[in-house]
């Protein structure tokens, strides 16, 4: 199963990779160069259609466990200033995603939208410390009456250009269904109540839709 987001470039890159295989069969006389074209246009193809599934999983939905919102490696967990929508101290969960993960964005609890918003910005490496303020990225608050607010920010990396965001204020929505896409490389900040009990270490790889984060 393929994300909706890549349906546009799964179609285009199968005809590059299709023009490029054709024009290499009937147009390229020496056979090495004419199979080495071949193999990069079947991995060029493979990676795009890697890079864009979907897996269907099936979230065990729980007002206790706000779970992870995308599939990547845990890479920060800290206290911080969030200075955007709460201005004060909370809980930071990040997790970045390599090009290899699967870049749907999930909602990690039921809720309403309180807050949705686009920044642009630049595109410094998804782990820059600095990437959560300077790089393009959108910001989303949920809420509901166990959990109270919580707030995710999907951000671009170096390689990433397109952040699809499906929140917008006043949406109902249910823990683990589709709350965007990131294109191609990027990381995911949670921001959680200070005192939340964390369920994850630094470097830990989680899933999204599955792996509980934190529970209240």
């Amino acid at each position: 199963m393929f994300h909706k987001e890549g349906f546009k470039i799964i179609i285009n890159t199968f005809l590059l990779c299709a023009v490029l295989a054709l024009l290499a069969e009937y147009r390229i006389e020496n056979l090495w160069i004419q199979k080495a074209v071949q193999v990069v246009s079947v991995v060029l193809l493979i990676l795009v259609l890697q890079f864009f599934r979907n897996p269907k999983r099936r979230t065990v939905l729980n007002e206790n466990h706000i779970i992870s919102p995308v599939d990547g490696k845990v890479v920060v967990i800290e206290e911080v200033f969030e200075k955007e929508f709460f201005k004060d101290k909370r809980l930071q969960v990040s997790i970045f995603m390599s090009p290899l993960n699967v870049h749907v964005t999930r909602y990690a609890i039921s809720g309403s939208v309180v807050f949705s918003k686009y920044h642009p910005g630049k595109y410094l490496v998804a782990w820059h410390p600095k990437s959560s303020e300077l790089n393009e990225r959108t910001t989303v608050v949920l809420e509901n009456n166990t959990v109270g607010k919580i707030l995710y920010r999907q951000i671009a990396g170096a390689v990433a250009r397109r952040i699809v965001n499906y929140a917008k204020v006043g949406d109902k929505v249910v823990q683990g269904t589709d709350a965007g896409f990131i294109k191609f490389g990027s990381r995911v900040d949670l921001f959680l109540p200070i005192g939340t009990k964390v369920n994850v270490e630094i470097d830990q790889i989680v899933k999204g839709g599955k792996d509980c984060i934190a529970a209240i």
